[in-house]
């Protein structure tokens, strides 16, 4: 289960994108979310994935 509070979503997936994962969709599937949801949630508090330094900025 992932964080509801986009704040608290953001630092979660940057840690796991840190520590586990290649890249986004790698994340998505493996925890079964939607990746277009995560940046919808994300945007709406001004960070956007960045897939060169796979975290969201």
């Amino acid at each position: 289960m992932i964080p509801k509070d986009p704040m608290m979503l953001l630092s979660f997936l940057n840690m796991k994108l840190r520590d586990f994962y290649a890249d986004l969709p790698a994340l998505c599937e493996d925890l079964d979310v939607s990746e277009a949801e995560i940046e919808e949630k994300l945007a709406a508090i001004g960070y956007v994935y960045d897939a060169d330094r796979n975290q969201f900025v």
